[in-house]
């Protein structure tokens, strides 16, 4: 039943595509486009933190290989869910904008998992200086992770549940470098 509901909301979702939006969600889909937003955020630390501002570095660092690793070599080979594009029942129903499906396995998404892990992170530790980051953060994730289900290379339920992973992923990471790391800089 509730593999039913992630079918067929993953449906209307992927059906909801135009074709002036392929290349814009291709670009929010790639990993290399973003490199302005992190070099954005990277300053950001830095102005407030300085040289703690390693910390935060090698706390994202140290976060995203959590996510990636957790989300590609445990998530995935144990779950075994195909990716919507490999999956016979719908695979002839997928919008796929550029023909590109990816691996066969798509539980979890690594792109929800990262991106909500990032998210949470620096929400939790630039929160005290930059009162919006939370909203800007939680919103990019969001949207990338949206940009998946558009691709058609995985479901809502994929996305959420990396979402979630990251998002607890983040706030431990998060609270670990606040407690210990940056204990006189954030409350």
């Amino acid at each position: 039943m509730l593999n039913d509901l992630d079918h067929q909301l993953f449906l209307f979702l992927n059906g909801l595509h135009v074709g002036w939006l392929d290349p814009v969600m291709t670009f929010i889909s790639s990993e290399t486009g973003w490199i302005p937003f992190y070099a954005v955020l990277v300053f950001l630390v830095f102005k407030k933190y300085r040289w703690k501002g390693l910390w935060i570095i090698l706390g994202v660092a140290l976060l995203i290989t959590c996510s990636d690793q957790l989300s590609s070599h445990v998530f995935k080979p144990v779950f075994q869910r195909l990716r919507p594009c490999h999956d016979p029942l719908i695979q002839d129903l997928v919008h796929l904008p550029y023909g590109h499906c990816g691996g066969q396995y798509g539980f979890i998404s690594s792109h929800a998992a990262n991106t909500f892990a990032l998210a949470t992170f620096i929400w939790l530790t630039m929160r005290k200086f930059y009162k919006n980051i939370g909203w800007l953060m939680f919103c990019w994730a969001a949207v990338v992770s949206y940009s998946r289900i558009y691709m058609g290379v995985h479901f809502p339920g994929d996305v959420i549940c990396g979402a979630a992973v990251g998002m607890v992923l983040g706030l431990g990471i998060g609270w670990l470098e606040n407690k210990y790391l940056l204990k006189d800089e954030v409350q």
